[in-house]
């Protein structure tokens, strides 16, 4: 390997994980023209011109009995990436968000002499602080998507700098509804809901009955109420068209990815927790945030106080304040759901506080381009002049 084509080993391990790692060799490259990348992928890092050794699905696993189950597959992708990351040199290896299983092959090739950076910080301020020290173990930087993240990690003196979030690029601070729906070829008249169960088969499974069923409530209301579902991959396609069967009352369209333009398009969203969350924020739309995990990992959160907020999604943890609602585990079913979303939907508007509040967020997430890429050249370029 020479200075000019430097090679990059990235694991990134589900959906939001593959548009970063994507987004991060597409700027690596317009540093070093000649920069290789190899890893565990997902389908847009592969697109983006990067080898796979392994494909990210086999990372997608969620809760502590799901993990379980899963425990030898994951073990044989951990024990082959360090393998070739051992044998292959990089200027650097890059383990995107999956922290549970990327900070433990960063630790092992952090103390084999490998440069690590871990991007996308682990939740800290909801997971406990103290494992900024932790982290610093594994990771000679973290880049952090949010703001507020940097100055927990400096009072542990681990080396982590924002880099601003891509998504905040990817949105206008104004989305075009009419042009969305035109883009899903879904008429304007019909009041719109947008469904997003999750990007995981096992959270699908979780959550597209109950949210199915409380579209069908609310149809009873809104009678021409239509009901779009973007889909994403074909493995999801699948499921969620094997449970809308149980829904002949539902005027459903499903989509095969597009959840940008799904959003936009809605008058409201009903989503599961995770960074669909932050992408509604960003599409300026109201939303509610609901999410089931297996009884078994909820009790044992709760029981041994590993989760210790009870503020889940992204707006309201940015906001610092409830400002879109939160239905968890007991509380997401079909009839509170529907008592949330009948409201925004007949509304059919943004409140323009919230809309206000939104736009703030939305500026607070903005970072000049490429500032995930160039701080993982300076770090690289530090150890050059060693």
């Amino acid at each position: 390997m020479t200075d000019a084509s430097p090679l990059f080993i990235l694991v990134a391990g589900e959906a939001s994980g593959d548009l970063l790692g994507a987004d991060l060799i597409e700027t690596l490259r317009e540093r070093f023209p000649h920069a290789r990348f190899a890893g565990v992928a997902g389908p847009q890092m592969i697109a983006a011109g990067m080898q796979t050794w392994q494909p990210s699905e086999k990372l997608s696993v969620m809760g502590f009995v799901e993990v379980i189950k899963h425990l030898p597959a994951l073990f044989g992708v951990k024990r082959d990436v360090i393998g070739r990351t051992l044998r292959e040199k990089p200027a650097a290896f890059i383990g995107i968000d999956a922290p549970d299983f990327n900070l433990r092959i960063e630790r092992e090739l952090k103390q084999a002499g490998v440069r690590t950076i871990h991007y996308v910080s682990p939740s800290i301020w909801a997971w406990r602080e103290k494992r900024a020290d932790r982290i610093g173990t594994s990771a000679d930087r973290v880049l952090c998507l949010f703001p507020m993240e940097p100055p927990i990690y400096a009072k542990h003196k681990v080396d982590a700098r924002f880099v601003g979030h891509p998504l905040a690029r990817q949105f206008a601070m104004e989305p075009d509804q009419a042009a969305a729906r035109r883009e899903l070829d879904i008429a304007e008249e019909p009041p719109l809901l947008a469904l997003l169960p999750g990007s995981r088969l096992g959270e699908i499974h979780r959550l597209a009955r109950i949210f199915f069923a409380a579209a069908t409530r609310l149809r009873q209301d809104i009678p021409n109420l239509a009901v779009v579902v973007p889909a994403a991959n074909s493995n999801c396609r699948g499921a969620i068209e094997t449970i809308v069967k149980e829904f002949s009352a539902l005027d459903v369209r499903i989509v095969d990815g597009q959840a940008r333009y799904a959003m936009i398009a809605s008058d409201a969203i009903l989503l599961a927790s995770g960074t669909a969350a932050l992408e509604a924020m960003l599409a300026k739309r109201p939303m509610v945030v609901a999410y089931r995990i297996n009884p078994l990992t909820h009790w044992v959160v709760k029981k041994f106080g590993i989760l210790p907020t009870n503020v889940y999604s992204l707006p309201n943890i940015l906001a610092g304040k409830i400002v879109v609602p939160e239905l968890m585990q007991n509380d997401c079913t079909a009839p509170a759901l529907a008592a949330a979303l009948l409201p925004m939907l007949r509304e059919r508007r943004i409140d323009p506080a919230l809309l206000a509040t939104f736009k703030r967020l939305h500026e607070s997430l903005l970072a000049p381009h490429g500032s995930a890429a160039a701080a993982v050249a300076e770090l690289i370029a530090a150890d050059a002049t060693r």
